[in-house]
């Protein structure tokens, strides 16, 4: 069975800019690239899960969230494509079916597709939405800080399930296991 990262974007990734589609607007966030490269390396599978509700807002399209997506791969620099599989939950929060982060769907359709052991899988985020996918689906969830002031029903949250924190992703994939 195989080990996999479910990465948030925006935060986590690179800079939230809120409603990010524009390739001007993209800044990796430090660290990165040497994260997800050493995470390869483990033998990880990557897969990119992010909640993009502009698409259903209408401020741009899931053509325009592709190109975007499309552009911050190819600033990794980490060859063609480093993701195994990519999910952008086009729903509007007051939409309660689909994709939209906390729903395990997307995490729940991957582990039996990629042959994944869900005791080393985790969902890797900034918002508390992705650590609740990273519960419903059952596989680990982790906090990445990335410098942002934690919201209080955040920290409810990480001290009631005993969530762990990292300052960035490299931090956090340096005490992976291969």
């Amino acid at each position: 069975m195989n080990n996999a990262l479910f990465l948030d974007r925006d935060g986590t990734l690179v800079e939230d800019t809120h409603y990010l589609y524009k390739a001007e607007d993209i800044r990796i966030l430090e660290g990165v690239p040497q994260a997800l490269r050493l995470a390869l390396e483990k033998g990880y599978h990557l897969f990119l899960f992010t909640n993009q509700s502009g698409i259903a807002r209408g401020y741009y399209t899931l053509q325009d969230a592709e190109a975007c997506n499309t552009e911050i791969i190819r600033r990794l620099g980490l060859g063609p494509n480093p993701f195994t599989a990519t999910c952008i939950a086009q729903e509007a929060p007051w939409e309660t079916t689909g994709y939209r982060k906390p729903s395990p769907k997307f995490i729940q359709e991957m582990i039996p597709a990629h042959n994944l052991s869900p005791a080393g899988c985790w969902m890797v985020g900034d918002n508390l939405c992705d650590l609740q996918a990273g519960k419903n689906a059952a596989i680990h969830p982790v906090y990445l800080q990335c410098g942002k002031t934690l919201a209080d029903e955040t920290h409810q949250y990480i001290q009631q399930h005993a969530i762990p924190q990292y300052p960035t992703l490299l931090d956090f994939v340096q005490t992976l296991q291969p």
